[in-house]
């Protein structure tokens, strides 16, 4: 028998509402960004966003549960992100989540944001199998995993400071290129030069497993300021420079690793053609499929963690009415504290 989950995000500033099956079918998904709002401000406000999710969501699911053509009631789950994200709006999505699961007498599903990102390689390839090597790679987070199975994550390596999809909404923003910066700095680096600017690679080549960012986003403004070279090949020039640690980062893994079904990502930052491209190079040096989910499915979504919920809701894995919104919750809580990431590990 089918079974049906409804999917709500709303951990930054997308407001999504999915629907998905466990076979792997997306009924509906509704999508509402908030660009024009933090536009003016070269950033997400977290109040204007939580506002935005208020007034969007029911609206949401209301269109979400009418394009699928089914009822509430019809509904096997309710999945709502809890975590990690801007607080505000996490608690817009699970308060939400939470009252759709007791009007409707449905279990709820906790989700976090991250394992949606995990998982949602395996909604848009039947054939992925576990254990996989993650490369989750976003505006929050930048990290390594095991991915051994549903909830059984083990970390291998995080950033120490920032994450790679920060650095490219910080280079957008010193370049003057526009939000959301992730789509501004390719769009800019495809008429740029990638050699065109020495750049720094934190981290390339050292024993340390973890990824460094802050670095780079200072070498940026000094490009910048210095006034002697075109914002395009600097974007170019500092796109370059992530993709080569990101290369770098995940061969030393991917060397140490044995019986692994595939090289996989996912995040905001796998939207990027270049990234991609250079990932799935890297995967065939070592022999491995190389899975990385549609441009849309690795920006924030409704359909993977209507997945998540699925993925979980099939293990037997649901949550009680007083679970809380969490602004952090790492993958693998056991992971030994990386150096000076605190929080972010």
């Amino acid at each position: 028998m089918t079974t049906i989950i409804l999917g709500l995000e709303s951990s930054c500033d997308e407001t999504a509402a999915a629907l998905v099956t466990d076979d792997r079918r997306i009924l509906a998904h509704k999508l509402a960004g908030q660009e024009a709002a933090h536009r003016p401000y070269g950033g997400v406000v977290p109040e204007i966003a939580a506002r935005a999710h208020v007034e969007i969501l029911m609206p949401l699911v209301e269109t979400a549960l009418v394009e699928a053509g089914v009822e509430l009631a019809d509904v096997d789950a309710i999945a709502a992100t809890a975590g990690p994200g801007l607080i505000g709006g996490v608690m817009v999505g699970l308060v939400t989540g939470k009252a759709l699961a007791l009007a409707a007498g449905k279990p709820l599903v906790a989700v976090n944001h991250l394992e949606g990102h995990a998982l949602s390689p395996r909604l848009a390839d039947p054939d992925l199998e576990f254990p996989y090597m993650l490369l989750l790679v976003s505006g929050g987070h930048c990290q390594l995993l095991r991915v051994e199975g549903v909830g059984r994550y083990r970390r291998l390596a995080t950033t120490i400071d920032d994450a790679a999809g920060e650095a490219f909404d910080k280079t957008a923003k010193l370049l003057g290129l526009g939000f959301p910066g992730g789509p501004a700095v390719e769009r800019a680096a495809a008429a740029g030069d990638p050699h065109a600017v020495p750049l720094p690679r934190p981290l390339v080549g050292t024993a340390e497993p973890h990824f460094s960012f802050a670095g780079l986003k200072s070498a940026v403004l000094r490009a910048r300021d210095a006034g002697i070279h075109r914002a395009d090949d600097i974007a170019a020039s500092f796109q370059q420079a992530v993709v080569d640690c990101l290369i770098d980062r995940t061969r030393r893994q991917l060397a140490d690793a044995d019986e692994l079904t595939a090289l996989v990502v996912a995040g905001g930052v796998a939207a990027n053609t270049v990234v991609r491209g250079n990932l799935e190079a890297l995967a065939a040096e070592y022999g491995l499929p190389f899975v990385a989910p549609p441009q849309w499915l690795c920006t924030d979504n409704a359909a993977m963690i209507a997945w998540a919920g699925a993925e979980r809701f099939g293990a037997g894995l649901t949550d009680d009415l007083g679970v809380a919104a969490r602004a952090r919750w790492p993958l693998d809580p056991e992971a030994q504290a990386a150096r000076g990431a605190g929080v972010k590990a």
